[in-house]
């Protein structure tokens, strides 16, 4: 038995869920203890600074070298225990949590009292010594100490967790104090994200910014939130994708370029899909689409090595091989593995609607290219099957607006898109370089967009006129750093990997 459950009193904070009533009352009384604190001097929220020598997992990793130390840490009371001479509590820090063993003999009656009506929550700075109770568990005992801040409201539910999902996404900072372990998700995000910048600087490519406001919506196709700019009294767009930004940097010289940051698409919301995100974008020139996937390959067992230890990951009970090299697949393939269809038979407009409308395809509408109804067909049989690492190749160009044409199937791209657990992880291209061939693209994606499609692109002059000086053959990469930090946390919701998703208003 713990000194923790050998000393137990039950903290009225820690119990069920409070009614409005009783958070009412509590924060009644806690404001009171506040007052009391500002009359006699103590105002907690006058503290400045605290010199903090050590967290909690230095004290309990490095027990033999921290036995009889003294040091000073700061962090939250979680729990309280005992109220006569000798009383307990946990404290927590950024690092993990320590008891913290209190002594009226060691502090004087009137600190005692004091320390005896701070409240869980509170946050406090510690001077004590590290030691091990004679029930063998590793302790600071109390010293001196400082209220650093004073909770005003008291913690939902009990100290130990904070069950419902709607109340963590919207306010995480409580999930973050009552619910310690999904940090760890958080940091391994921060470390996937260092990891793909030190591996891009590590082969020479250079990180720049480009807009999040953009003129133009362009390189994706995606519906855009739209804003206003007053000084110019002009329409904007939120970034759908930094592409062509980045492509005009490989005309201007730069060879080797790639952003991370937030990308923003006015769609639907799931599990998967939020409405900003963060992106990964990688230009090189002189490679192809093969390139690409090498880089994506060694970019995503690189980020599974250094956050799990390992490239055999477990994604919702199912186990995945991150091992490169991953399975490369044409689209046709795939369709004809998991559809029984052969689209290299199908020759027209005509005949791919006939197919769809025999197939059932709810999503099929009449103004559908022959390469929209492949991919419909592509989307609906086989996207769900991939569950392994599997490169999915040669897309139709209908799609593909951006990229170039495979020789010798000029209805084909050089483009791959990524699959693992049957979700998108990665879009990849050989890029178009060649700005007329570009340009009829654009007029492609025009004649969609007046056909009712709002997430066909608009023709971006400046860019075309950027291919005409002159574009070396280059590679694109996109990589959803949101599924990918997913895949590797076991992590069901995109919202439990973002720190603030977004979330329809409480009315």
């Amino acid at each position: 038995m713990s000194d923790a459950q050998h000393t137990a009193n039950q903290n009225p904070d820690a119990s069920t869920p409070l009614t409005e009533a009783e958070m009412n009352e509590q924060m009644r009384v806690r404001l009171g203890k506040l007052q009391e604190l500002a009359a006699a001097g103590n105002d907690p929220f006058s503290q400045v600074t605290f010199a903090v020598s050590c967290h909690s997992i230095d004290i309990t990793d490095h027990f033999e070298q921290m036995d009889g130390q003294e040091v000073s840490l700061a962090g939250r009371i979680m729990s309280k225990r005992g109220m006569g001479k000798v009383s307990f509590c946990d404290l927590v820090d950024r690092r993990g949590k320590i008891q913290l063993f209190t002594k009226i003999d060691e502090l004087g009656e009137i600190a005692y009292e004091a320390w005896q009506h701070l409240d869980i929550g509170d946050i406090v700075g510690i001077h004590g010594i590290a030691f091990r109770t004679q029930r063998g568990e590793i302790s600071v005992k109390t010293k001196q100490y400082t209220l650093l801040a004073k909770a005003l409201r008291p913690l939902p539910e009990k100290y130990h967790g904070l069950k419902d999902m709607d109340t963590r996404y919207r306010q995480r900072y409580l999930d973050l104090i009552v619910n310690p372990e999904v940090k760890q998700n958080f940091e391994k995000r921060s470390k996937i994200i260092r990891t793909l910048r030190s591996e891009l600087d590590r082969m020479d490519f250079i990180e720049v910014e480009t807009p999040i406001l953009n003129n133009i919506v362009g390189g994706a196709s995606a519906r855009p939130f739209v804003t206003h700019h007053n000084a110019l009294d002009i329409d904007l767009y939120l970034r759908i994708a930094p592409e062509l930004y980045l492509k005009r940097l490989i005309v201007g010289g730069f060879e080797r370029v790639y952003e991370i940051g937030r990308t923003f698409r006015n769609e639907g919301m799931s599990i998967k899909h939020n409405p900003e995100f963060t992106l990964l974008e990688v230009y090189q020139a002189y490679t192809d689409y093969q390139g690409m996937m090498e880089l994506t390959e060694n970019l995503i067992a690189k980020c599974a090595i250094d956050v799990n230890g390992t490239t055999q990951v477990e994604y919702q009970g199912q186990a995945i091989d991150l091992t490169a090299p991953f399975r490369r697949l044409t689209m046709n393939d795939a369709i004809k593995a998991y559809a029984g269809v052969d689209f290299s038979t199908v020759v027209d407009q005509a005949a791919a609607a006939k197919l769809a409308l025999a197939h059932n395809l709810a999503e099929f509408k009449p103004s559908m290219s022959r390469g929209d109804v492949m991919n419909l067909f592509f989307e609906h049989y086989c996207e769900d099957k991939l569950i392994q690492p599997t490169f999915i190749i040669d897309y139709p160009l209908e799609i593909s607006p951006l990229t170039k044409k495979k020789p010798g199937h000029p209805e084909l791209t050089e483009r791959f898109e990524l699959f693992i657990n049957g979700r998108e992880h990665a879009n990849a291209y050989s890029e178009l370089n060649d700005p007329l061939d570009q340009r009829e693209r654009f007029a492609m994606q025009l004649q969609k967009r007046e056909a009712g499609d709002e997430e066909a692109n608009l023709i971006d002059e400046d860019f075309c006129q950027s291919l005409e000086y002159g574009m070396p053959p280059t590679g694109g990469l996109g990589i959803g750093i949101d599924r990918l930090v997913m895949l590797l946390t076991d992590a069901f919701s995109i919202r439990d990997i973002l720190l603030f998703p977004t979330m329809k208003p409480i009315k």
